[in-house]
């Protein structure tokens, strides 16, 4: 967890004790407060001390025990305020994967130049309906939500549209182990891997594949996106992280161009992903 997430926490953490210890009726104690809210009182603590994420309806309901409910407007706007760094895949999921894509749309039609990472899967600006329906239910899945899987997958696909536009440029590395990775049907990904050799060559893609037999500046970490040179989106199994700090987006920019620095591009990007697509 980042530390400006985990400060954010403890400030958010700090401010509900304040409002505990401040109770028009009376200081309340931990334990009050918890009976007072049917909570375990372990709950209580976690909050007060940044060990635990507050939900909105944790904030509402904290700011009614405190009979402190004008609170809750600035409660949730600090949450809100990190959370906007930070977005936890359970609840950004709670209503399914559309309004995901739809958040990633919006950014990326503000972008005229992204730079990507992606060591597991091919990048979604690049997938094939079947690829990326398969990836859509393993992960809905995973976190126990709502399979929207049709709807999510046509609003990925309406992001492609944006490689056709002049003036746009999408810089992206894959690891050759993505290449091999069967989280789809061998004939799901034999046709994504078609797709890949005819992205070769296009005007607004450069799309470099690093082997997995040249050596490497730096392991071969999680994905990222860089857009433009304001925003780095990541993700990890938690979470999806919006980075817009400066220091963030230029560590993020110097491991792209490191990574690079392995990747072969063109033809010889060409022969990679064939010798993969032959073996299946």
């Amino acid at each position: 967890m980042s530390t400006d997430y985990q400060q954010a926490r403890e400030a958010l953490g700090a401010r509900l004790r304040a409002l505990r210890l401040g109770c028009p009726e009376g200081r309340l104690t931990g334990t009050q407060l918890a009976r007072r809210l049917g909570w375990a009182h372990s709950k209580v603590y976690k909050l007060e001390n940044g060990q635990q994420t507050a939900t909105p309806e944790d904030l509402r309901a904290w700011a009614d025990g405190v009979k402190q409910p004008d609170a809750y407007a600035e409660l949730e706007g600090r949450l809100r305020g990190f959370e906007s760094h930070i977005r936890s895949w359970r609840r950004q999921l709670a209503v399914g994967h559309l309004p995901v894509q739809e958040n990633w749309n919006m950014e990326v039609a503000r972008s005229r130049v992204i730079h990507a990472w992606e060591e597991a899967v091919v990048p979604g600006m690049l997938q094939t309906a079947e690829y990326a329906r398969h990836l859509f239910l393993r992960y809905a899945d995973l976190h126990g939500t709502k399979r929207d899987t049709e709807e999510a997958v046509r609003a990925r696909l309406k992001r492609q549209s944006w490689l056709y536009e002049p003036g746009r440029m999408f810089r992206v590395l894959v690891w050759e182990a993505a290449l091999h990775a069967l989280v789809c049907p061998p004939s799901a990904l034999a046709a994504q891997l078609d797709r890949l050799t005819g992205i070769v060559g296009m005007d607004t893609v450069e799309l470099g594949i690093v082997p997995l037999a040249v050596p490497l500046k730096i392991p071969a970490a999680n994905g990222f996106w860089v857009m433009d040179d304001r925003l780095v989106i990541t993700e990890d199994w938690h979470a999806e992280m919006w980075l817009d700090d400066r220091d963030s987006v230029m560590t993020y920019t110097r491991v792209w161009k490191l990574l690079r620095e392995s990747a072969v591009f063109g033809a010889e990007a060409q022969r990679v992903i064939s010798r993969v697509r032959q073996a299946l």
